[in-house]
């Protein structure tokens, strides 16, 4: 089960204040459960940027607490920068990260956006994905004229902003207004040419960026620029659509790059870039040497362009993510000027190494084995039926692999290469539940530490022990649901795979069988607690048909290797 993350980078109008920045900060900080990864003020600009993450709920709290705050302390009939601004928030986008969609980004960003309105009476503008209008998708047509064009934005229908609207006064004259929005991921990317020439690093850069460069009459170089009848150049677009890139020299690295950003990594992935940027580099007689990442990056950009290097090289996708990580990270050449950790530069990695709660996934076999086996009641059977699963879409997984890696089946690579992502998922589910069942026995033991003293307290702990009894019912069901997808990735495997693993097919159908029949026990056992007797029943109905189903699978599985193995 993915963890839904959204990055948050509000941008304040007050980069010199030091108390004041300490202040917007602490309260996205006390607001809400998210990390605070930059603080970057700018004494030229007097402007911050603030960069957070968390949980699409945890991050809209915050991003109200900021704007709230700094409405507080900023007073924008005094701020004076050099970078265009038209409030104490200039502008708050809302960034998809892990499972959540850039349209739920959007919509989230038009409910702060009228929130930030209705209870702050902040005028708000939303843009990129969030805009009411095309055109305001574009911030600089929302941000036009800056705060000083407030007044007379305000006074007229076709400018006025989509919440808060009404005529200017004093409140407005304080905060200004807002631009919320939602938009993708943008990657600062830096690719390494083995040259020293500007202009040559400049020439690859508007042959990918989707400005591409001017039309020149004669001399592609020195020509007159071709201008259309409003006076305008005229532009041959680039290669890459979503970028943005010039060419220029790193003195301390001795070398010329090719500066980027990527502003929609949807349309135009990172491995994408590379790759083109690559081809034209090639074309003028430069090769990349290697990428320069500026700043964080989310999972997603590294997984998807170490699967896209494997598929170049027609091999199994189906590998653990830190391998697929380790290959993206050698084809781009991520460590070509310095080391490149992703426990340092992936978004969601950072977010793994500062959650400190204890994981049993985590331990060694040995101590996990010893933790089961202590005089805890936790991990119990649960949690070992989810580890039974996992471990049988391991094995079938294993064979996928191994038969796309055989020798003379060149051709079916892709065949087993998707059998074994489709297991790599059944087992990254059935490990997140091993955890899961854990903590829905935690949340049982913790109802039991609830006071009884007065009538309301009995009442509110009878209702918190039936809500977490039907959690720690649902839970190893959903172990069952996810222990049965591992069937038909062994049954292909014992049908199809590599014959010198099919007994590995075989123990998977097992593993995957008893997890099933270890989960239903505790199907079982939470139900009878239940005191919704419909509901309880459903749900150990349920459980008996999953059970049945996966005994006959298992049959079906072991005929097929006792049939190889002859």
């Amino acid at each position: 089960m993915q963890k839904r993350i959204v990055e948050c980078v509000p941008n304040f109008s007050e980069g010199r204040d030091k108390e004041t920045i300490r202040q917007i900060v602490e309260a996205i900080e006390k607001a809400a459960d998210v990390k605070v990864l930059d603080v970057d003020p700018g004494e030229a600009t007097n402007r911050t940027v603030v960069t957070f993450v968390g949980s699409p709920e945890a991050v809209v709290e915050a991003a109200f607490a900021g704007v709230k705050r700094a409405a507080e302390r900023i007073d924008m009939r005094h701020h004076k920068g050099a970078h265009p601004r038209m409030g104490a928030t200039d502008v708050l986008p809302l960034i998809p990260i892990a499972g959540i969609t850039l349209e739920e980004c959007a919509a989230l960003s038009r409910d702060l956006a009228r929130r930030i309105a209705d209870e702050l009476r902040i005028p708000t503008y939303c843009y990129e994905a969030a805009a009411f209008r095309p055109e305001r998708k574009n911030l600089a047509v929302c941000r036009a004229g800056e705060y000083e064009a407030l007044p007379e934005k305000l006074a007229h229908a076709e400018t006025a902003p989509d919440f808060g609207a009404r005529p200017y006064d004093e409140e407005v004259a304080r905060t200004g207004a807002t631009t919320v929005g939602a938009r993708d991921f943008l990657i600062a990317v830096n690719f390494n040419l083995n040259t020293t020439s500007t202009r040559r690093a400049n020439a690859i850069a508007f042959d990918v960026r989707e400005k591409g460069r001017p039309v020149r009459e004669g001399n592609p170089i020195t020509g007159k620029v071709v201008k259309d009848a409003a006076g305008n150049p005229v532009m041959q677009p680039g290669t890459l659509k979503a970028t943005k890139a010039i060419g220029w020299f790193i003195e301390e690295y001795g070398i010329a790059q090719v500066s980027m950003n990527i502003t929609d990594i949807s349309v135009t992935p990172l491995h994408v870039a590379f790759d083109e940027v690559c081809r034209k580099a090639d074309a003028r007689g430069v090769r990349v040497t290697g990428t320069e990442i500026v700043g964080l990056v989310p999972k997603r950009a590294l997984v998807e362009a170490g699967k896209y290097f494997l598929r170049k090289q027609r091999r199994s996708v189906g590998i653990s993510e830190e391998e697929i990580v380790r290959l993206a990270v050698k084809s781009m050449g991520l460590d070509d000027l310095k080391p490149f950790d992703p426990k340092e530069k992936v978004i969601e990695y950072l977010l793994e190494a500062q959650d400190q709660k204890k994981r049993l996934i985590d331990m060694t076999c040995k101590g996990f084995a010893e933790e089961t086996a202590s005089e805890s009641p936790a991990p119990g059977g649960g949690s070992i039926s989810a580890y039974m699963g996992a471990l049988g879409a391991a094995l079938g997984t294993m064979v996928a692999n191994l038969s796309s890696h055989k020798a003379g089946w060149d051709d079916r690579w892709e065949e087993f290469s998707d059998w074994a992502e489709r297991g790599q998922a059944v087992m990254q589910e059935l490990l997140h539940l091993v955890d899961e069942d854990t903590a829905a026995f935690n949340r049982i033991m913790a109802v039991f530490a609830m006071p009884k003293t007065t009538d309301e307290e009995k009442a509110a702990r009878s209702a918190a022990l039936q809500e977490a009894t039907l959690y720690a019912t649902e839970v190893p069901l959903r172990t069952m649901r996810a222990a049965l997808g591992v069937f038909p990735i062994v049954q292909a495997m014992a049908a199809e795979g590599n014959p010198n693993s099919v007994s590995d097919a075989g123990v998977g159908a097992l593993a995957a069988r008893s997890a099933v029949l270890g989960a239903r026990l505790n199907v079982r056992i939470n139900a009878a607690g239940l005191k919704d007797r419909t509901k309880a029943e459903a749900l150990v109905s349920e459980a008996d048909a999953i059970a049945a189903e996966a005994e006959t699978l298992e049959k079906v599985v072991l005929s097929l290797v006792e049939q190889k193995i002859g």
